[in-house]
C-alpha cells in the first residue's frame, strides 16, 4: 500500500516530550510542529475556565467538571490528571484517529502522564526527554523568563529534581546545552521512529510487489 506521496503507508506515532520546567521542551516542540506538517499538537480537555485570547479547540477544549468525570468513567481519557484544582486530560479517539490515518501526535506533558500513555498504547509511543545541562543554568533560564517570583522558581527548581529522577523512564534523553544542537537531535530521533519497520504496514505489500517484478 502506498500513500499520496508514492511511499509505503504507515502508521502514525505518538511522541511524547517531557522535562522539568525551563529544560526547553515547549520551544522545541513548537520548532518541530512548525516544521513538520504530518505531526501536530495534541490539545487537551480541561474543566478550567479560557484565558483571554484562548480558543476552545486551539489551546484546550473546555468542558465541565461533569462532563469530565463522565468521560473519566467512560474510559475516554488516555492520560489524565487534577492539577490546582482543575482537570486535564487527553482524549483517545481522536488521537487513534490520527495514528490509523498515519498522523503523528505530540504531547508536552510530564512523567505522569507519559507513564500513563505508555502503559495504555506502547508500541506507539515514542519518549523523549529534555535536561538541562545544569541546576544552575537552569535557574537562569527561569529567572530570564521574567515570569515568577523567586520563591515560585526555588519550587520550581526543587521539584525539577524529582521530575529528573525519572529519565529512565524514557527511550531517549536529550541534553539541552545548545538549542539548535538539541533540536537535530531530537528531529533525527523522530523521522527514525517514523521509519520503523513496526510502523511501516505498507511495506509487505511494497515489498511484494518488487519481488514480483522482472529486473
Amino acid at each position: 500500500m502506498l500513500n499520496k506521496s508514492g511511499h509505503a503507508a504507515r502508521r502514525g506515532l505518538m511522541l511524547v516530550i517531557s522535562s522539568p520546567s525551563g529544560a526547553g521542551k515547549t520551544s522545541l516542540s513548537r520548532r518541530l510542529v512548525a516544521d513538520h506538517a504530518e505531526l501536530e499538537l495534541s490539545v487537551s480537555c480541561t474543566t478550567r475556565a479560557p484565558r483571554p485570547g484562548e480558543q476552545d479547540g486551539r489551546e484546550y477544549h473546555f468542558i465541565s467538571h461533569a462532563d469530565f468525570e463522565k468521560k473519566v468513567a467512560e474510559g475516554a481519557f488516555l492520560e489524565w490528571a487534577d492539577v490546582h484544582d482543575n482537570r486535564y486530560g487527553t482524549l483517545r479517539a481522536p488521537v487513534m484517529a490520527a495514528l490509523s490515518e498515519g498522523r503523528d501526535v505530540l504531547f508536552d506533558i510530564d512523567w505522569q502522564g507519559c507513564r500513563q500513555i505508555d502503559a495504555q498504547a506502547k508500541a506507539d509511543v515514542v519518549k523523549v526527554f529534555i535536561l538541562p545541562p545544569s541546576l544552575p543554568d537552569l535557574r537562569r533560564r527561569l529567572h530570564s523568563r521574567a515570569q515568577d517570583s523567586d520563591a515560585v522558581i526555588e519550587r520550581r527548581l526543587e521539584r525539577a529534581k524529582g521530575e529528573i529522577g525519572h529519565f529512565d523512564e524514557y527511550d531517549y534523553v536529550i541534553v539541552n546545552d545548545d538549542f539548535d544542537g538539541a533540536y537535530a537531535q531530537l528531529v533525527h530521533i523522530y523521522r527514525g521512529e517514523q521509519q520503523k519497520l513496526s510502523r511501516r504496514f505498507g511495506l509487505e505489500a511494497f515489498v511484494a510487489g518488487l519481488m514480483a517484478e522482472e529486473a
